[in-house]
């Protein structure tokens, strides 16, 4: 077989390159060994991480009703109702995505494909090699996603030991899970299971959850977690697992009074890896990173001329939506646009937690690191008229502003719903407005959405709903 274009790998920016290249003009074959189409986020990802989080969800508001006065009696889960309904919208999604696919004339080839050269893939399936065992092509767009990592001190053959796949399949509502990892990952996984009705701890081996994100963004997360999971060990880390049939036991070392305990289920949750080994990169020209990334430039481009690499594969951070903008950079760099680059002002990140956290641009931790000077300016929700009247006024929106030229150049957010508010901060940033562009932008009230005014009339002095002159706080590392 021979083709323009081939890319490898049908996740968010596998998909988004096969197709935007197809609508520019080329012939392009998709490869995947996954009998659908949606990689990782779709299939065992972020899309049925996202439907449980929203059952999560629906159970948290009907108990916070009770501060109403409206009380309604304990919910009857039916787990497999639950997994048949995460699995239709996995569906739905999934078959939408074949129907585009062949709108498109793009060719789907399920296999596994190893490179043997620059511009020759060996393809096989389930072992056995396909009778039309090779694909040539003049490009190649690289988009093989990240695997969970694996530690060795963590590695036990037992299905009461799961990684994020297996925990989103649903066994069982364990009676007591250990979440091994503080990050995204384990708490949203851990949120889940704790409203279904488990008694969740969470072991994480630095001195916070959320390692790497503003602290003052991650307070109210964890003074809520607190109350609705059993336990939050810091400093602390695993470094033994046993079967003992009916549970896991758990040896922890760090301040902890009991070093050994036992849950009925473990969750390891350390992070992820790019999945660039095995590929027969070797016998290309792209160059990979000790983290096992794929070098790549501004337009997608690795060191060979062949090949480009998108998504998680390519650089953190690891997100699909992200993956989904590189891949399209690639399939207009592919067809010739000189101006095709991914080179993004914000790049936003949601934690879908409860309260959710979310942040795009320039963080404050990020210029404490870099000694760069900015100033923050902070809005309480406690004085938001929308977040009093529904309960949630733990939240926090703040803005980071370049003090010589004004502009917003980063925005932190914590609360309900602060993954849909974000956007508005993504479009300031990229656009470099300046902190009065979005002071005097009219926000409809009352609404949380109002926070992200209210935060830059901090800044300015022109508050209203809070007292607070004119003060610029300013962070300098």
């Amino acid at each position: 077989m021979d083709t323009q274009l081939v890319v490898l790998g049908g996740g968010p920016g596998g998909y988004a390159a096969a197709f935007m290249a197809a609508d520019l003009g080329l012939e392009v074959a998709l490869v995947d060994l996954e009998p659908r189409l949606g990689g990782v986020c779709l299939l065992r990802g972020c899309i049925p991480s996202k439907a449980l989080l929203h059952v999560a969800k629906g159970m948290a508001e009907a108990r916070h009703l009770a501060d109403w006065g409206v009380s309604f009696p304990q919910p009857a889960i039916d787990l497999a109702a639950m997994r048949a309904r995460k699995e239709k919208v996995i569906a739905t999604l999934s078959g939408g995505l074949a129907q585009l696919s062949k709108r498109r004339s793009v060719r789907l080839v399920r296999a596994r494909a190893v490179f043997e050269d620059s511009q020759t893939l060996k393809l096989e399936s389930a072992g056995q090699a396909l009778s039309d065992e090779r694909l040539r092509f003049g490009h190649c767009i690289l988009a093989t996603g990240s695997g969970p990592t694996r530690l060795a001190a963590l590695e036990l053959p037992s299905p009461r030991v799961m990684d994020s796949t297996s925990a989103l399949e649903l066994p069982d509502v364990p009676e007591s899970l250990l979440v091994v990892g503080g990050g995204y990952i384990g708490l949203e996984m851990g949120t889940v299971y704790a409203a279904l009705g488990s008694r969740v701890s969470v072991v994480e081996m630095t001195d916070g959850l959320l390692p790497g994100v503003d602290r003052d963004l991650v307070k109210p997360l964890h003074k809520r977690l607190e109350k609705e999971f059993d336990a939050i060990w810091l400093n602390t880390k695993v470094v033994a697992l046993a079967d003992k049939k009916d549970s896991i036991e758990v040896t922890l070392d760090g301040q902890i009074e009991e070093r050994v305990r036992r849950f009925s289920r473990v969750l390891v949750a350390v992070g992820r890896r790019p999945n660039s080994g095995g590929l027969g990169l070797e016998k290309t020209k792209a160059e990979i990173d000790p983290r096992g990334f794929v070098v790549v430039d501004r337009r997608q481009r690795s060191a060979d001329p062949h090949l480009f690499a998108i998504g998680d594969v390519a650089g953190e951070p690891m997100l699909a939506h992200k993956a989904a903008h590189e891949g399209k950079v690639a399939a207009e760099a592919i067809a010739g646009d000189a101006s095709a680059e991914f080179d993004p002002r914000a790049i936003p990140a949601v934690v879908f937690t409860d309260p959710e956290i979310a942040w795009a641009g320039l963080t404050q931790t990020e210029a404490e690191k870099q000694s760069r000077r900015v100033e923050v300016a902070q809005f309480p929700w406690a004085a938001s008229g929308r977040a009093q009247a529904v309960g949630r006024i733990e939240g926090l929106t703040k803005w980071i502003i370049d003090p010589e030229s004004q502009r917003v150049v980063g925005c932190g957010i914590v609360g309900a719903g602060a993954g849909e508010l974000i956007a508005e901060a993504v479009m300031a940033i990229e656009l470099g407005a300046q902190v009065q562009d979005v002071a005097e932008a009219i926000h409809p009230h009352p609404t949380l959405s109002e926070t992200l005014g209210f935060a830059a009339e901090v800044h300015l002095g022109t508050a209203t709903d809070v007292y607070r002159p004119k003060t610029r706080k300013e962070t300098k590392a």
